[in-house]
């Protein structure tokens, strides 16, 4: 499949990477020559210096070849036109990042199809909505639903006390009766395990697991943790993200926003009239102190410095915050989360990816999600008929030894799988898989 992107920025480049690894033909259109300069010296890709506003420009980019153009710069117009561009060149699927809600609204005068855009990825919007889940999961540093809520993913960090440390994760299921839920994923210090039944689980390690979404809260309670009731929520930055977060919650809890621009303060104000919006520095221990950080139930950090970000959660988890979130975006970051203490961090460019990812293999896979410092991805799979997954048992099955089937769902069935399950066409299973197994897994459901 040949994919086009234009843009090379944050989300540009992470997507080009990950697509590229996947064995994808990528060509990317970038105008920035510091830009153009990282991506020749860091990626395998085609690269065409440019505008991707121009038609020369993407006509020597190849596009009346490619199968998808996806424009990610930070620029909305810009990827509107790139894609409006691309349908007139006779591309079947156009993507386009938009962060202005004005052209997503069901009332705009241009349709999506006027505009040329199939899909529109809204970085903001999906980083909101994981920020929100793991806000109404309150003990999960992970959260994520598949399966249109069928199926939940959750990530918990062990700490010394936890019932599950030091047996084996076989001996859990024997011991609380086979529950809905199995642990498909360790990240244990800078290693990435995908566990099978002899393997124990020590203390500081974080377990990714795939659970029935009944059960999700007695999984928590079983891992030592217990979730808290969130009624007061301080969020530092008054961004689109900050926003789709206090407009989202402000029903239920109550929501302060620090925002360190004035002029930005009032405009929150006017748009979110039950949100208090205060106007300071967020990392200033005083004004925190001043405006009850000590009452509150949960801190998330969500402005455009991870620096700021990240410091300013740490103040909080200081000061007694019970939950704790921060935007993290440089994904060279991620991995020392951890390490450093942060409770749960979101990355506004591994969810763009993920959405970008699962619409350009839609086909084959109903989600994907990069797990956060982890090397793994937990993908959804269609099982294609006559596929090799469905003509035999699990237990006949050469299945790579660095992937597990999580959950399969039949229908409305939820199962966590035996070597005696037998999916069938269209049944929809949640694979844990390192990276370099993902072909061999690919093959199996493809």
């Amino acid at each position: 499949m040949r994919i086009l992107i234009v843009g090379a920025g944050a989300i540009g480049f992470q997507l080009s990477k990950r697509l590229s690894h996947d064995g994808y033909d990528i060509t990317v259109v970038e105008v920035d020559a510091r830009r153009v300069k990282r991506v020749s010296n860091q990626l395998d890709v085609l690269l065409v210096e440019g505008s991707g506003t121009s038609y020369r420009v993407l006509k020597q980019a190849g596009v009346e070849h490619a199968d998808v153009v996806a424009a990610m710069t930070t620029c909305d117009e810009v990827n509107i036109l790139a894609c409006r561009l691309a349908k007139k060149a006779g591309v079947a699927i156009t993507m386009a990042r938009v962060r202005n809600p004005e052209f997503t609204d069901p009332d705009f005068v241009l349709s999506p199809e006027e505009m040329g855009v199939d899909v529109v990825i809204h970085p903001e919007k999906e980083t909101a909505d994981a920020v929100v889940r793991l806000i109404r999961q309150s003990s999960a540093n992970y959260a994520i639903e598949f399966e249109e809520g069928k199926v939940q993913i959750v990530g918990v960090r062990l700490d010394d006390h936890s019932p599950l440390l030091n047996a084996p994760l076989e001996e859990m299921g024997r011991r609380h009766g086979q529950p809905p839920v199995r642990i498909a994923a360790i990240k244990r210090k800078q290693q990435t395990i995908i566990p099978h039944g002899k393997d124990i689980l020590v203390a500081g390690d974080q377990v990714f697991a795939v659970c029935q979404p009944s059960y999700t809260e007695r999984f928590i309670e079983l891992t030592g943790h217990e979730d808290i009731r969130i009624d007061n929520i301080m969020i530092l930055g008054g961004g689109l993200i900050g926003q789709f977060i206090a407009a989202e919650l402000g029903g239920d809890t109550r929501v302060k926003i620090i925002e360190s621009s004035v002029e930005k303060s009032w405009k929150i104000a006017d748009n979110l009239p039950d949100t208090l919006v205060i106007q300071g520095d967020g990392t200033d221990l005083d004004l925190l102190a001043t405006e009850g950080i000590l009452d509150m139930d949960a801190f998330v950090a969500v402005t455009g410095d991870d620096e700021n970000n990240i410091i300013a959660t740490l103040l909080a988890q200081h000061l007694g915050v019970s939950r704790t979130i921060a935007l993290v975006n440089r994904v060279s970051y991620l991995p020392i989360t951890p390490t450093i203490g942060l409770d749960a961090v979101v990355s506004k460019q591994l969810l763009t990816v993920n959405a970008v990812q699962r619409y350009i293999r839609h086909r084959q896979v109903a989600s994907i999600a990069s797990l956060p410092g982890v090397d793994a991805e937990c993908i959804e799979y269609i099982a294609a008929a006559g596929s090799k997954i469905t003509k035999k048992p699990l237990k006949d099955i050469t299945f790579p030894k660095n992937a597990r089937i999580g959950a399969v769902t039949h229908g409305q069935e939820f199962i966590i799988p035996t070597g005696a399950t037998h999916l069938e066409p269209g049944d929809r299973a949640v694979v844990f898989v390192m990276h370099h197994a993902l072909n061999d897994v690919e093959k199996l459901f493809g």
